[in-house]
């Protein structure tokens, strides 16, 4: 995760759109030069958020930045642009040539930090297909964190999957309660016959310690906080915790074909 600087018009802007992308191009380098998978950049600086409509500041600045990690990245790169700002994401995939699109509020409606937060997969999947984007895969996140799922409580995370999978998500992630924090086992276990038709990505909280014991679990995963100084997503990326956490990665692919066996 690339947690890009807070963009122009929102309370903490520091003045300088060039600081910004030289900030971006920096955490891209030292991911690209120690081998990370991917990429995904996100707003995370822009608080507090708005919902769903953001000004096309933010989207013209989240394009500068993609496109700055574009250069300098020859891997898969994402984005999310908070809060729930989809069809915003979808243009600046496209625009900037990315991969593809994590989604918040994509099925079931929740009460999120920002206030109600309908679903939009039918207005994101028409915009997809309005502006030519349906090669870009959308990963949507389910009972996300920071958000109240009370109303949606007799609609179990198997059955939402499902029911992203009906709307044709392209991958589910699931996270734990609030940033950082590890997304609980007992979750993944249910999610397991759902990997067979959609994947199943964690959206918070690996670290080299816990990775071991999620990686059978999951198709993929983000990281964020851990890979900064002290493991708080609003410090500097810390090299050394990439490269370890890089390291128990290649360790437990080197033993996937011999269980396979």
């Amino acid at each position: 995760m690339i947690h890009v600087p807070a963009l122009p018009g929102t309370p903490a802007y520091g003045g300088r759109l060039s600081d910004i992308l030289k900030k971006v191009e920096e955490e891209t380098r030292v991911f690209a030069e120690l081998g990370m998978d991917g990429i995904l950049l996100e707003n995370m600086h822009d608080i507090p958020y708005l919902k769903r409509e953001v000004g096309p500041e933010i989207t013209a600045g989240m394009t500068a930045a993609a496109q700055v990690a574009r250069t300098y990245f020859n891997g898969p790169i994402g984005i999310q642009i908070l809060a729930g700002a989809n069809q915003a994401a979808l243009a600046v995939a496209l625009a900037a040539s990315l991969d593809f699109v994590r989604a918040e509020g994509f099925v079931f409606g929740h009460l999120a930090d920002e206030g109600w937060m309908e679903s939009d997969a039918g207005k994101l999947l028409r915009y997809r297909k309005l502006i030519g984007a349906t090669h870009i895969p959308i990963l949507a996140d389910i009972k996300k964190k920071h958000a109240s799922h009370a109303l949606t409580q007799d609609v179990d995370l198997v059955e939402t999957a499902n029911a992203a999978h009906f709307f044709a998500a392209d991958g589910v992630i699931v996270t734990g309660n609030s940033t950082g924090q590890v997304v609980r086992e007992e979750d993944l276990q249910v999610l397991q016959a759902t990997r067979k038709k959609l994947p199943v990505w964690i959206g918070s909280g690996l670290s080299a310690e816990n990775l071991p014991m999620l990686y059978p679990l999951i198709d993929g995963a983000i990281v964020g906080s851990w890979i900064k100084k002290e493991g708080f997503w609003k410090n500097p990326l810390e090299p050394a915790r990439i490269e370890q956490l890089l390291e128990v990665i290649g360790a437990l692919r080197k033993k996937e074909p011999n269980d396979k066996n």
